[in-house]
């Protein structure tokens, strides 16, 4: 994955002949807490239909009501 995409981080994974050290567990609760506040914006802009569904109005409006959507959504967070 690291080849594909230079700024990708992925979780470290205990087995049962390696556990994980505190460091590493430490730093993957850091990265879930930003890989969940991702995926909340994305959620609540799959629940305006803006990338649940296939977006049928022209291209040039997309960019505009995605700003709107996402202006608003950051409006219910403050």
């Amino acid at each position: 994955m690291g080849r594909y995409h230079a700024c990708c981080q992925i979780p470290f994974k205990k087995t049962k002949l390696c556990p994980l050290t505190e460091e590493q567990k430490q730093a993957n609760r850091q990265l879930d807490k930003i890989r969940i506040t991702v995926e909340h914006v994305i959620r609540a802009l799959k629940i305006f239909k803006m990338l649940a569904l296939r977006y049928r109005n022209r291209r040039k409006h997309f960019a505009l009501r995605f700003n709107l959507i996402a202006a608003i959504y950051n409006k219910l967070i403050i």
